[in-house]
């Protein structure tokens, strides 16, 4: 396992970060099988997990938690995410100062933790001042039970805005973002990753095989393979054209993965981890199989030849379903915010 500055922080991460969406109701529901998973990536040398409190519910969280006991916290660098929906109530979700402290609370219980070591906004929230956001965790700083703030999904103008709110009004700057980012899903070149070196953030990118799509297990005549394919249609259902696309870029970059002699899996890792912004890929197995085809990327290293052959499949800055970039802001989901009242 290779290790990374963690930004400007000082700390160091494995190049792999182990992602735990997957553990639990909406994946693995054997939690002891989880738990298995989570030993052995970190017995391979990743320090570093990344979960969710709206992942099955909490179940992921208390996952890693019983993972974590009778030693390992204090190895691990333990990231967590607050802003989903969660059961309880419309206030139990969002970015604000209510439900920012009541989510850690609840997530430090179920993790079986004193404190976070990242704990990121999960999405951007337009309903909420990213002042009251970032006032709210730099509280949780001060009292000691989180270490780093930073942010998910979030794109290059919110990631701006973060840094000079914390800067003029004296808040804690966000150290690092977790965008989307695969061969097949590059829009983050364009502006986020580039401006993530600039301020020295971290990037922890979510999602290196594409949701399944680079995971070498599907084929034009089959359908989506992904468990989360009956939940995004658009995203999965290959008859939509964007996803057919992304079809046809797959089966290309296989081929390439083939004739370098590496798995498609490793082939798409080893992409992510490339970029000179990045610091760990974020690999979200399901089964102790998973996690074994995808640890042995972080020893890959792709030659430039190689690269400008991806280029040439999915160029640079290019997102082959804008489905997958993870956010859509109100500005474009909603008509409203497009047309002047009359």
């Amino acid at each position: 396992m290779r290790y990374r500055r963690f930004g400007r922080t000082g700390v160091e991460l494995s190049t792999l970060t182990l992602g735990a969406m997957n553990f639990g109701a909406s994946g693995n529901p054997d939690h002891d099988d989880s738990v298995r998973i989570i030993h052995a990536a970190l017995d391979a040398g990743v320090n570093a997990i990344d979960t969710a409190d709206v992942y099955s519910a909490g179940a992921s969280e208390e996952i890693v938690g019983r993972a974590l006991a009778g030693g390992r916290r204090d190895d691990v660098f333990l990231a967590t995410k607050f802003h989903g929906q969660m059961p309880g109530g419309r206030n139990h979700a969002g970015s604000s100062r209510r439900w920012i402290v009541r989510a850690a609370e609840d997530s430090l219980r179920r993790l079986g933790t004193d404190h976070i070591d990242l704990y990121q906004a999960h999405r951007p929230d337009p309903h909420t001042d990213i002042d009251e956001t970032l006032g709210a965790l730099s509280d949780l700083v001060a009292a000691g039970k989180v270490r780093y703030v930073g942010t998910s999904t979030f794109g290059a103008g919110e990631l701006v805005e973060a840094q000079w709110v914390a800067r003029t009004r004296g808040r804690e700057r966000p150290v690092c973002e977790q965008p989307p980012y695969s061969m097949l899903v590059r829009g983050v070149e364009r502006e986020v990753l580039p401006l993530a070196e600039r301020y020295g953030l971290a990037v922890l990118p979510w999602s290196p095989i594409a949701g399944g799509w680079l995971s070498g297990r599907r084929h034009r005549d089959a359908g989506p393979v992904s468990m989360r394919a009956a939940r995004s249609p658009h995203r999965y259902d290959p008859r939509h054209p964007a996803n057919a696309a992304k079809l046809v870029a797959a089966e290309r970059l296989g081929d390439l993965a083939a004739e370098a002699g590496l798995s498609l899996v490793h082939l798409a890792v080893a992409f992510v981890l490339r970029h000179p912004a990045v610091t760990s890929a974020i690999v979200g197995p399901r089964t102790m199989e998973h996690l074994e085809s995808q640890l042995g990327a972080a020893d890959v290293d792709l030659p430039a030849d190689l690269l400008d052959r991806i280029d040439e499949i999915v160029p640079p800055g290019t997102d082959v379903n804008p489905a997958d970039a993870g956010h859509r802001p109100p500005s474009l989901t909603d008509p409203a915010a497009r047309r002047r009242a009359g």
